[in-house]
C-alpha cells in the first residue's frame, strides 16, 4: 500500500471522514502528484519542498483557480503530510512556511423573511402526497437549519414527535437534537399519514411518491422551484435555507454559541460568517436612517 492509499485509508477508518470528502482529498492528491510528474519532479513525499508546492500553486493561479479552491486543495496536503509525519515517514513538512493567496469572504446568500412567509404562509402546496411532503422539506431545512445530507438522512427514529425535537446526524456521524414548533408537529403529523399509505415500513422518514429514498438532485430541484416563486437571488439551493435559518435567527437576537450548535458547527469560527451579514444590513440601516450618515 502507498502513502496515498494508506493516508486515504486513515482518512476513512480513523478519522471517520464522509466518502465524498475523501473522494475530494484522493482527487486534489492525485492532481499535485500528476503534477509533479509533468514537471519531472520526483514524488517521494520526502524529497518534496515547500518550493515546489509554491510552484504548484502559482500554476493553479495562472489556469484561473479560486483562491478558495485552491486553500481547500492546500489544506488536503497539509492534512497529508501532516499524517506522514506523524508516521514517521517524512521528517519536515514542506506546508510549514507556504502563505497562501488572500481569499475574499463571500457573505453567505439568504432568503428575506417575507419571501419566506409568502410562501410557507399564502402559497397552496396541495393536498397531494407530494405536495405536502414538499412543503415538509422546504420548512424542515428552514426551521432546523440542516444539512441536505441531513435530511435526506432521517429516520422514523429521529423524529419525536411528543417532545417535539429531530435527531439529526451531521458530519463525522455527530449527532444534535434541534427543537421542532407546535405548528410543524401538526404538518409532520399530516405528512406521516400520508407517507405511511405508501410506504408504512420504509426505513426513510422523507421518500420519492414511489416510496424511495430521497436523493441530493431530488431535494435541490424541489427547493430551487419553490424559491424560484419567492425570490430572485440567484443560488437557490437548500444550503441557502441553511444561510436562512442562521441569519434569521441571529437577526432576532439568537447568540452565536447557539446558531453554532443548531448548524452543528465544529467551532464558532464557521458561524461568525453570519455576524458580517447582520451587519451589513445594519450599515445598510444606519445610513438610510441616521440624519448625518
Amino acid at each position: 500500500m502507498d502513502h496515498k492509499e494508506s493516508f486515504l485509508q486513515y482518512l476513512k477508518i480513523e478519522k471517520r471522514y464522509s466518502l465524498n470528502t475523501i473522494r475530494s482529498y484522493q482527487n486534489d492528491l492525485d492532481q499535485f502528484f500528476i503534477w509533479l510528474s509533468e514537471n519531472k519532479i520526483p514524488a517521494e513525499p520526502g524529497e518534496i519542498t515547500s518550493h515546489q508546492v509554491r510552484a504548484w500553486i502559482v500554476r493553479l493561479m495562472d489556469k484561473g483557480i479560486t483562491p478558495v479552491t485552491i486553500h481547500r486543495k492546500i489544506s488536503c496536503l497539509r492534512v497529508f503530510f501532516r499524517y506522514l509525519r506523524k508516521e514517521g515517514i517524512i521528517r519536515h513538512d514542506p506546508l510549514e512556511k507556504v502563505v497562501l493567496p488572500k481569499r475574499k469572504k463571500n457573505l453567505p446568500v439568504f432568503v428575506e423573511e417575507k419571501a419566506l412567509d409568502t410562501l410557507l404562509d399564502d402559497f397552496s402546496f396541495g393536498d397531494s402526497f407530494s405536495g405536502i411532503r414538499n412543503r415538509t422539506i422546504i420548512e424542515m431545512l428552514y426551521l432546523t437549519g440542516m444539512r441536505r445530507a441531513e435530511l435526506i438522512g432521517l429516520r422514523d427514529t429521529d423524529i419525536d414527535l411528543p417532545g417535539a425535537t429531530v435527531k439529526v446526524t451531521g458530519k463525522r456521524n455527530k449527532q444534535r437534537i434541534i427543537p421542532l414548533t407546535k405548528p410543524f408537529i401538526v404538518r409532520l403529523e399530516e405528512y406521516i399519514k400520508l407517507r405511511n399509505e405508501i410506504d408504512r415500513h420504509g426505513e426513510w422518514f422523507f421518500i420519492t411518491d414511489k416510496g424511495n429514498k430521497l436523493y441530493d438532485k431530488f431535494v435541490y430541484n424541489t427547493v430551487r422551484g419553490y424559491l424560484s416563486m419567492v425570490t430572485t437571488i440567484e443560488k437557490k439551493s437548500p444550503h441557502i435555507l441553511r444561510h436562512t435559518f442562521a441569519t434569521h435567527m441571529l437577526n432576532r437576537g439568537a447568540d452565536l454559541n447557539t446558531i453554532k450548535e443548531f448548524l452543528g458547527h465544529a467551532n464558532l469560527s464557521a458561524t461568525q460568517i453570519y455576524t458580517h451579514t447582520t451587519f451589513e444590513k445594519l450599515k445598510k440601516i444606519y445610513k438610510q436612517a441616521h440624519p448625518r450618515a
